[in-house]
């Protein structure tokens, strides 16, 4: 996207990856959105920032994702707060929009001006990440009217609402899911979701540059070190501190360890929605010996902490190198065989074929991204088309397939786990010395105040992105993590149209989307 022929003065951005950052006016926004679409390149985030202290009102920041890197568009707001919507261009951004304005009371023009995170938890006056704003919200007065929320309904003979949620069965998360059905013909879906919202974006207020990662690796515990590693990578970059080789290398393993812990567990998930309980007995196995390989290896079953700004917090030896690659050997021998009877089981491939399809034109209409968006036609995979160390020494093969429905989000993961165990072998056998400090982390220069940070990481479910903005004195001034399922949640509810209603679990498992890193 050429930013100059718009108008833009492009500045280079502090990021992981070649990226520039540009101010924008309202209408250069929209000129920037439009050709970025027609370009082919993607939204990663959309988020909100007072800067009313520095007098440049409330700030728009929309991050996009193109063949030759990042573009940062900030808008600084006029009087009224309000800004363009780019939700006819990029689908996801209305719901990142109605967040915007939830949070820090910047309003899009888009028609939809239903809350989305609030929830009549705090009055409607009161925006929790303006500067003004305390930590602890206000009480909410009562406002029964703000809790009936105007889901779209399908009106017709024989039509039906089924309301499912927030509150589930087991374990899941709390969201909200409202079908309406003919029989058991889903006809239309829509989500409501915000129940876990917990205040990490101003809670990361209170922490300095160096310490946020902490933090920033508890926002979704299936994804700690891909959360971990986009805040480093947003610190480090705004900083100017490079990383040791070697601990680049290890948080490359830890990475590729979660995707595999994460990827085997949804396999057994899917098996059994599918009626496959032996698939859930054997790939919950296969899980647990992964996590507890981490633990031994990473001090934690979910390696939580162990990466940090300036590198990571420990070491590993030859004996633990060698333990997980044999482990990784023994791992894709047995996920081969699992991969065999899932292919031969008509059971199972009668549920998988055909359920929950996304074509690849809606896919690429709708945004769709990560892992999802590779089983629709859409392969994009930030470790082959934007390789840094180790992958670019690595040559990452990426999965991907066109079918979009349940057997082929399943196909992805299959492929993928088999990848990611080829990798922990080659990291374990490759993996660089240490320098001659025998450090794998040096300390955080200090950040200049107001200068901004971008990582991003392709995590398992797809990019997961971290925006760091640097206070006085080391603060943190603002920190936004933004994850795919932003993108994806929406397209669910179009995967799951024409489907039947008990469809739905084994759908929504095959996306298997963040509630705790969407909520924030």
């Amino acid at each position: 996207m050429r930013l100059a022929s718009l108008g833009l003065t492009p500045a280079r951005l502090a990021s992981n990856l070649p990226g520039v950052r540009a101010e924008a006016t309202a209408s250069q926004l929209l000129l920037a959105g439009r050709a970025a679409a027609d370009d082919g390149a993607r939204l990663l985030g959309l988020w909100a920032s007072d800067g009313r202290d520095r007098g440049r009102g409330l700030c728009v920041h929309v991050l996009l994702i193109g063949t030759e890197g990042l573009v940062l568009l900030e808008h600084a707001l006029p009087a009224d707060g309000r800004f363009p919507s780019l939700a006819a261009l990029f689908p996801a951004a209305g719901r990142m929009e109605r967040a915007a304005y939830d949070l820090a009371g910047a309003a899009s023009d888009q028609d939809d001006r239903r809350g989305w995170l609030r929830h009549a938890a705090w009055p409607a006056s009161w925006f929790p990440l303006r500067r003004d704003a305390t930590s602890d919200a206000p009480a909410a007065p009562a406002e029964p009217a703000s809790e009936d929320y105007a889901f779209v309904r399908v009106e017709g003979d024989g039509v039906h609402e089924i309301p499912v949620g927030p509150v589930h069965a087991g374990i899941i998360e709390p969201g909200h899911f409202r079908f309406q059905v003919v029989g058991e013909k889903v006809l239309r879906l829509e989500e409501r979701l915000g129940y876990v919202h917990k205040g990490i974006e101003k809670r990361f207020e209170a922490f300095a540059v160096t310490d946020g990662g902490r933090l920033a690796g508890r926002v979704s515990g299936d994804s700690t070190v891909a959360y971990a590693t986009a805040y480093a990578r947003a610190a480090e970059t705004a900083a100017g501190t490079p990383v040791p080789p070697r601990a680049q290398w290890l948080r490359a393993l830890a990475l590729e360890r979660e995707r595999i812990a994460n990827h085997l567990g949804d396999l057994g998930a899917l098996g059994n929605d599918g009626g496959f309980a032996f698939g859930l007995a054997q790939f919950s196995r296969l899980r647990e010996d992964v996590l507890r390989a981490n633990l031994a290896a990473f001090g934690h079953r979910l390696a939580m902490d162990f990466v940090v700004p300036g590198g990571v917090a420990r070491d590993l030896d030859a004996q633990q190198l060698a333990a997980l690659a044999l482990q990784s050997q023994a791992l894709a021998g047995e996920v081969a065989t699992l991969r065999d009877i899932y292919d031969e089981h008509a059971g199972l491939q009668d549920r998988f074929r055909d359920c929950g399809r996304v074509e690849p034109a809606l896919a690429r209409r709708l945004g769709l991204a990560g892992l999802a968006g590779r089983a629709s036609g859409q392969a994009f995979d930030l470790r082959c088309d934007f390789p840094e160390a180790p992958y670019d020494e690595l040559q990452v093969r990426k999965a991907a397939r066109e079918e979009g429905d349940v057997a082929a989000r399943a196909a992805v993961r299959f492929d993928e786990v088999l990848e990611a165990l080829r990798l922990v072998r080659a990291i374990a056998d490759r993996l660089p010395p240490t320098d001659l400090t025998g450090s794998v982390r040096v300390p955080l220069a200090a950040l200049p105040p107001h200068r901004p940070g971008v990582g991003v990481v392709e995590g398992w479910r797809g990019a997961v992105t971290v925006a760091l903005e640097a206070g006085p004195g080391g603060s943190i001034r603002r920190c936004h993590p933004q994850d795919v399922s932003w993108a994806n949640w929406p397209v669910l509810e179009h995967a799951v149209i024409g489907n039947i209603v008990p469809d739905f679990p084994l759908i929504n498992k095959s996306f298997n989307l963040t509630y705790s890193g969407h909520d924030l």
